[in-house]
């Protein structure tokens, strides 16, 4: 969800006046204005955990302000695009603070421990150890399901990334790793392709008419609307409109 232009222009205009006068009742403007962008974040992530949506989103507002006191107007950059990250990021730092294992469905922990007390039983009943097939039928459950059962509860406990570990390429000689080192900062690689692509955008930006670059740049980067850009700029809404259609598509055959 992109905030309208009217709540963009807004608050890039409070994050001016915040930039050089920092105060406590612009930044609860700032706050109040960007709620959406919080509400929109914790929403997704509550449906996905059982912690307390007011909680996740009292989280969110606090990655909310860390955005606001972090963001650097002159750049060119979307406030919100700046904001979500850090939203998410501090409810996710929440998440991994305070849930302390894997949540698994309670339905499936219930049957893995009734699975505890019924297995010694059924070993007795049978004078062998039972199989998967004779768990599953003893809890009445298709032999899927009952895997599934397994599968979480042997899941459910995080493995520390500290834990060192062999690669399946690994010779007897080969030292183990961290498992820590074997997996993807997603949040760095999308920060170096965001960089790549607002350069990618900028050095296309240099290679069309000069008037046509800043009508995109008020509009686009700088978060004005037509109207704004046309009175800065000292010319009519249509003149900017017509300028953004011919730049927008001759930005778009620049960058393919």
């Amino acid at each position: 969800m992109t905030p309208n232009l009217s709540i963009q222009s807004q608050t890039m205009e409070l994050l001016v006046s915040y930039r050089h006068q920092p105060t406590i009742p612009l930044r609860n403007r700032l706050v109040s204005l960007n709620m959406g962008l919080v509400r929109q974040v914790a929403y997704r992530i509550a449906r996905q955990c059982a912690e307390p949506y007011e909680d996740i989103q009292q989280c969110g507002c606090l990655g909310l302000i860390s955005a606001i006191e972090r963001f650097d107007t002159t750049q060119g950059y979307a406030f919100s695009s700046f904001a979500i990250p850090s939203i998410r990021g501090e409810i996710l730092h929440f998440l991994r603070d305070h849930t302390k294992t894997i949540r698994i469905p309670r339905r499936w922990h219930q049957l893995y421990q009734e699975s505890l007390k019924v297995r010694p039983i059924l070993a007795a009943e049978l004078s062998r150890q039972p199989n998967e097939l004779d768990m599953a039928n003893q809890l009445n459950l298709s032999l899927q399901e009952w895997s599934l059962v397994q599968l979480a509860a042997s899941n459910r406990v995080p493995l520390s990334l500290d834990l060192h570990i062999y690669s399946k390429s690994s010779t007897p000689t080969s030292s183990a790793i961290p498992l820590a080192e074997t997996l993807i900062d997603l949040r760095d690689q999308n920060r170096k392709s965001h960089h790549e692509e607002y350069i990618d955008l900028i050095n296309a930006l240099k290679k069309i008419e000069k008037e046509t670059n800043k009508a995109i740049q008020l509009v686009y980067l700088k978060q004005l609307t037509r109207k704004e850009a046309a009175k800065k700029m000292g010319v009519s809404p249509t003149t900017i409109s017509r300028r953004i259609t011919y730049g927008l598509k001759e930005l778009r055959g620049l960058l393919k």
